[in-house]
C-alpha cells in the first residue's frame, strides 16, 4: 500500500484530527483511479487500493501535512466489502465527515474497456470470462452501492467528463448543504443509474413535432415556451417546484451530501432539458448553485 504522491509527516495522527474522509469505490474499470487522480490534484491525500481493515489503523501512520484537503480512499473489491459500512459507521461516530463515492458502468461497457486496455479483470481467473466477472463484482458491491452518498454512471463519460463531475462535487470545502445534480435524458436511451428523484415529462407537448422546433433543444427559448405553454405544464411546473423547494432541505437535514434529480422525455432534447433548467432556475434563486447535465442532448 503506498500513498499515491503525498507523503505523512512524522507527528502521530488522532482518528479526530481528520475532518473529512472520501471512500472511493465501485466496478473495476469504471473510473476509480481517475477519480482519485482528480481529488489529489484538488489537494486531497489519496490513498489508493486501500484494505477496509487498516483503514483505522491509517491514524498510526502520521499527520498530514497542512494543505491537505482530506483524505481518500481508494477500496476495490478484492477487499471485505462486507466491512464497509461498520467502517463509515465507526468514522461518522468519532465526527468525520465521511462520503462513500460509487463508479459505475454498464457491462458491455466495462468489457469493451477491458478489451481497448488488453487488461484483465481482477476476479477473472475466479469466473472464466471478463462478463461473469463482472456480474459477479456487482454482487460483491451490491451493498455498497445501495448506501452510496454520491454514484456516478461513467457509461457516456470521457475522462475529461468524469473530472468535471468529481471537481464540482468534490472540489469546494464542505458547507454542509446538500450538492444538488439535475439531468436530462432520454427514455430512449435508458434511465441514468444515479437518479436519487425522477420525472417522466412525456405527457408534455413535445416541440419534436414543430418542424420549426424540432431541431432546437430545450435550451432555446422558443422551444421553453412551447413546452411550458400549457395549463398543464404550469401545473405540474409550479408541484414538481414546490416538491422540490420541500424536499431539497429535508435531505439537507438527513445529512444526505448529493442529491440527484432527473427530467425524462422521449429522446432527452426538448421536454426534459426545458424542465431541468426551470428547476436549476428555482434552486438558483433559492441561493444553491446545482451542477446541470443534459446528457442526451447531443445524440
Amino acid at each position: 500500500m503506498q500513498p499515491r504522491r503525498n507523503s505523512f509527516a512524522a507527528a502521530p495522527l488522532a482518528l479526530g484530527d481528520v475532518e473529512e474522509v472520501v471512500l472511493i469505490t465501485g466496478l473495476s474499470g469504471a473510473g476509480r483511479s481517475q477519480a482519485a487522480n482528480t481529488l489529489e490534484d484538488l489537494g486531497w491525500f489519496v490513498i489508493d487500493n486501500m484494505p477496509v481493515e487498516l483503514v483505522h489503523k491509517v491514524a498510526d501512520l502520521g499527520r498530514f501535512t497542512d494543505s491537505a484537503r482530506g483524505l481518500a480512499l481508494v477500496v476495490g473489491s478484492g477487499h471485505d466489502m462486507g466491512a464497509v459500512s461498520s467502517m463509515v459507521a465507526e468514522l461518522r461516530e468519532a465526527g468525520i465527515n465521511v462520503r462513500v463515492m460509487f463508479l459505475d458502468a454498464a457491462t458491455d461497457v466495462l468489457v469493451r474497456r477491458y478489451g481497448e486496455t488488453r487488461r484483465r479483470h481482477p476476479l477473472r481467473e475466479l469466473t472464466g470470462s471478463t462478463e461473469s466477472a463482472i456480474h459477479e463484482e456487482r454482487k460483491l458491491l451490491a451493498a455498497v452501492r445501495q448506501s452510496a452518498d454520491l454514484f456516478i454512471d461513467t457509461s457516456d463519460l470521457n475522462v475529461h467528463d468524469l473530472r468535471r463531475r468529481v471537481t464540482a462535487a468534490f472540489g469546494d470545502r464542505d458547507d454542509g448543504r446538500t450538492k444538488v445534480n439535475l439531468v436530462s435524458f432520454g427514455y430512449k436511451y435508458g434511465v441514468p443509474g444515479e437518479v436519487d428523484l425522477l420525472f417522466d415529462c412525456r405527457f408534455l407537448d413535445n416541440p419534436y413535432w414543430d418542424p420549426e422546433l424540432r431541431d432546437l433543444s430545450g435550451l432555446d427559448e422558443a422551444v421553453q415556451q412551447r413546452v411550458m405553454g400549457s395549463e398543464t405544464a404550469d401545473g405540474f411546473m409550479m408541484r414538481t417546484r414546490d416538491l422540490i423547494e420541500f424536499l431539497v432541505p429535508a435531505y439537507e437535514n438527513d445529512g444526505k451530501s448529493f442529491l440527484t434529480i432527473a427530467f425524462g422525455c422521449t429522446g432527452g432534447r426538448h421536454r426534459s432539458v426545458t424542465m431541468a433548467e426551470q428547476c436549476a432556475g428555482w434552486l438558483r434563486e433559492a441561493g444553491r448553485e446545482p451542477q446541470v447535465r443534459h446528457r442526451d442532448l447531443g445524440r
